[in-house]
């Protein structure tokens, strides 16, 4: 089981994040998302769900058109762990290909 980042560990390995945040009231990290319509937004969360089910780590999300709202959290462990920065980082990197 993946092991929850402490708050110092966390916050310093946040800021190599661009434009994640930490959520409002809850032990998790999110970012919004905008592609120019709603098949590059499609298809950008399909190569996501591809590589989220690989991990076996699976994103919290929601798309209206060409806006993806992501929020990560691993729930085994209660917040935010390396699983979650990983998927960050890739989600991030396929995003500037759309």
């Amino acid at each position: 089981m993946a092991k929850k980042l402490e708050s110092k560990e966390r916050n310093k390995i946040l800021k190599t994040l661009k434009d994640w945040k930490k959520t409002r009231g809850r032990d998790s990290i999110e970012k919004n998302f905008i592609f120019k319509d709603f098949t590059s937004a499609f298809s950008w969360m399909t190569r996501i769900a591809l590589i989220a089910e690989k991990m076996d780590h699976h994103p919290e999300w929601f798309n209206v058109y060409n806006k993806v709202n992501v929020t990560l959290s691993t729930h085994d462990a209660g917040g935010i762990t390396e699983l979650d920065i990983k998927l960050a980082k890739e989600m991030d990197k396929t995003a500037r290909k759309h």
